[in-house]
Parts: structure tokens; sequence; C-alpha cells
């Protein structure tokens, strides 16, 4: 369970005060792909970056499998983040002069994964994005598919309970995008994994069991969210 409480996020101070966040209160059961929605500069992205702890709130709460993750030390953070959370961006992000293989296996050493395990968990994240045969190739001769298939087997090699997507078919035609929004959702399937999805894509946002939107800093509506005895989205 992710719950969220009041969250607030202001960047800048005094006249230049910008108010990114403004009281956001949800809670997401485990398993559950939800889709946070809402135009550039309503506070999306800023809203995944605060549930992560990848940026701090001044109020509120990210609590995490019942543990507030914003009153742990920045290392506690990280190693948090690496145990149970992993991303995907529309970018990519991807070291391309690198091999698929070192790509993959860079989240197993940051979490001091045994060296002996190592192998045979990159050869499974790879394989389950239809990779395998491109282990020792450099990621800079993928295509955009590919190299976002990488993004994603990289994302789940430590078989992340959280895996966050911030327009991950961005920059993706659309039978590709439909192939690597397949690979997400069986993921969160087969792993009875959260899947938070950061996007303008209605019909990608429509494929979630539930939906938030952000207005100005503010949920302006949801969709297959219950309300808590508070009337708050949950």
């Amino acid at each position: 369970m992710i719950e969220i409480k009041g969250i607030t996020k202001t960047y800048g101070k005094k006249q230049n005060a910008f108010l990114a966040l403004d009281n956001i209160s949800f809670e997401i059961p485990d398993g559950t792909t939800i889709a946070i929605i809402g135009k550039s500069g309503s506070g999306k992205s800023t809203l995944m970056h605060a549930m992560s702890g990848l940026d701090r709130p001044e109020i509120g709460e990210v609590v995490i499998d019942g543990e507030n993750i914003l009153t742990l030390k920045q290392r506690q953070i990280d190693a948090f983040r690496a145990s149970k959370m992993s991303f995907i961006f529309q970018s990519f992000f991807i070291q391309p002069n690198e091999t698929c293989y070192d790509n993959v296996v860079l989240p197993l050493e940051i979490a001091e994964v045994p060296r002996g395990e190592r192998r045979a968990k990159v050869e499974a994240a790879l394989a389950a994005v239809e990779l395998t045969d491109k282990i020792k190739s450099k990621a800079a001769n993928l295509s955009g598919g590919q190299k976002q298939r990488l993004a994603i087997a990289r994302a789940i090699v430590n078989e992340p309970k959280i895996l966050f997507a911030d327009e991950p078919t961005g920059n993706l035609d659309s039978t590709t995008g439909e192939v690597v929004e397949d690979f997400l959702f069986n993921y969160s399937k087969e792993n009875n994994a959260t899947l938070i999805v950061v996007t303008h894509d209605a019909d990608l946002a429509n494929k979630c069991d539930a939906q938030i939107e952000i207005v100005d800093g503010k949920i302006h509506s949801t969709k297959g969210l219950k309300k808590t005895s508070e009337g708050k989205a949950a």
C-alpha cells in the first residue's frame, strides 16, 4: 500500500514561490496500475518525484508498507528505492556505449546483489523483453523500441514492487508503444507490482485500473479509486 498524505511542494521563495503540489492525498493498493494525468506543468512529474523520494515536499507523508519514507535520511531513502522501486523514462537514460548486459546489471551493482547471482538475473530480464540476442550489443546500436525495452529490462531486473513510468511511450511509434505497454502491464500482473504511469496519453491512461488527474498542483478528479472516510481518493 502506498499512502500519500497531504503532500505540498513549493519551489522558489517569497514573491517567486510556485506551489507545485497543493495538499495531495490518496492511497494506492498493492498491485494497482494507476495513471497520473494532466497537462504539462500540472505537477504530475513533481508528484512522482515526491512519491519516490527523489524530491522532498515541505509538508506531508509518503507511507509505503507502513513506513513514511520522508522521515528517512537520504542514504536510507536511496537504499529503500534501490530495493523496492524502479523507473522508466521517455528518454530511456541508458548508457549508449555500454553493452545491454552492462546497462541491465547496473541496478544489481547498486543494490549490492552478490556477483554470482547477477548474470542469471540479467539474462532473465533481457529474456522478458525479448532482447536475449542483444546481450553483448552496444545500446547505441539498438532501435528506439529496443532501447525502451532495454530500459524496462534494467528497471525490472531487481524485481521491484513499485514501478514508475514517466511517459514511457512518448518517443515511440504506436505499434512499438503498444508492445512496451504490454510488457509493463504484464509485469505488474505477474508480480503483483504497483505500476504508476505519468502520462498525457488518454489511451494509455484508460488501460490502467485507476486514474488521478492533476490540475495546477491539485487533484482535479479520480477514476477507479475508492473514497476514504475523509472523502479523499483511496
